[in-house]
């Protein structure tokens, strides 16, 4: 298969200037040159994205996921290496952005879908769908400056996915939207799935970057630290996350950033998970469960020091990765563990109202304050087998009846 983004070794640096001129008699002495540091924002960044393909961009806050989205949009340009890209390109950035504020929505809209490349006559046949998806009514022909971040959000996914794009780019926007607006956004992406276009998702929901993208990438400082399979990146980004929250990230060596690779960045944790194993807890021997059969969930754990408050997490996500389950201990206010040897932590499940698949989960064990101790992604699949003649994900138990009603006489 084709791909439809090619990224080659493309490094973006930024000039951080530490002082300001605020006279011509010190840009004379200085002869015009202020001091700057370099800050890379992206290294050597290496990505390939198939046609008809969802990837999502995973990392903490400056990790240079909409700097990578924005090379890709042609709004910056790599320092460095290369960015291919094969179609038409619509993306939905920050909230607000390309749109002018003095300018109605109305205004905002052909604006908008011009820079996109979208003939007039187009935006004009498809200006009412856009107004639709948008939400906005009346307020479309107000100036944008007093839209609400929610409204602008609204307009500006509504222009990015109405102009037929082969390649969509969404940013972390639709988490300002209500949850109503963010269910038809995401039905909207599916469309486009199915359609066979090309999506790049930025955003900090793990969950939901599992539920809409077969693939995804970890950038850490600028560069990619995790990739693969979703299970496999999100794994890697709780990986990134603990590194960082224990060692500092970046520290300037000579007027450029260097980032620190300590021997040892991983600290041993107190508790760790060693194994998660799913019992069919049945009579007969089988490696599958039926639906409302019981199941037990056995969480191995080796307990490196004596630790006290230990909290569980789980989640079970179906076959399509979309999350079905999640309990959290200290959450729910049930009573935390102590421990201090290896051992097993049972969870069991008198009912599981599941229909077929082949359903993942995953486990994180908390410390005393509700962060992650040690957690293992995906590790305990389960198979449920329906010899029933239902379909769907869950099962609901239903009964069926049927009574006349007297007819009323004219």
């Amino acid at each position: 298969m084709a791909n439809a983004v090619e990224i080659e070794g493309v490094s973006k640096v930024f000039r951080l200037y530490q002082e300001k001129y605020t006279s011509l008699k010190e840009r004379v002495i200085k002869a015009g040159k202020i001091p700057f540091q370099e800050f890379y924002a992206l290294r050597d960044v290496n990505i390939n994205v198939e046609e008809g393909t969802s990837i999502g961009l995973l990392g903490h806050n400056g990790s240079g996921k909409s700097t990578l989205l924005k090379c890709i949009a042609g709004i910056i340009q790599p320092t460095s290496g290369q960015i291919r890209v094969k179609g038409r390109v619509s993306a939905m950035l920050e909230v607000g952005a390309g749109f002018h504020p003095e300018l109605s929505g109305r205004d905002n809209i052909y604006l908008s879908a011009t820079l996109l490349g979208v003939p007039v006559k187009e935006i004009t046949a498809r200006f009412d769908e856009i107004v639709a998806f948008s939400e906005l009514g009346a307020f479309i022909d107000n100036q944008v400056k007093y839209y609400s971040t929610g409204m602008y959000a609204r307009l500006g996914f509504a222009v990015a996915v109405n102009v037929d794009p082969d390649i969509l780019l969404v940013d972390e926007v639709l988490a300002v939207g209500d949850e109503n607006f963010q269910r038809k956004c995401i039905e909207r992406i599916r469309v486009f799935q199915k359609e066979g276009r090309t999506i790049v998702f930025v955003s900090h929901s793990p969950d939901l970057v599992r539920a809409t993208c077969e693939q995804a990438y970890v950038l850490d400082h600028g560069i990619v630290v995790g990739a693969g399979d979703t299970g496999s990146a999100i794994a890697a980004l709780r990986d990134s996350l603990q590194a960082n929250s224990q060692v500092g990230g970046t520290r300037i060596v000579d007027g450029s950033p260097e980032d620190e690779k300590p021997e040892a960045v991983h600290a041993v944790a107190s508790v760790e998970v060693t194994s998660v194993r799913a019992v069919t807890a049945s009579e007969e021997s089988r490696e599958h469960i039926f639906p409302h059969d019981p199941l037990k969930l056995e969480i191995g754990y080796r307990a490196n020091s004596p630790t006290t408050g230990v909290g569980v997490a789980v989640q079970i996500f179906t076959p399509g990765k979309e999350l079905l389950f999640g309990a959290n201990t200290r959450e729910m206010g049930i009573q935390s563990f102590d421990l201090d040897s290896d051992g097993v932590i049972e969870i069991n499940f008198d009912d599981l109202a599941v229909l077929d698949g082949i359903y993942g989960v995953s486990v994180t064990l908390l410390d005393s304050s509700g962060n992650p101790l040690s957690w293992l992604e995906d590790r305990a699949a389960f198979q449920v087998v329906n010899t029933s003649r239902v379909s769907g994900i869950v099962a609901l138990p239903f009964s069926i009846n049927s009574y006349s009603v007297p007819r009323l006489s004219n």
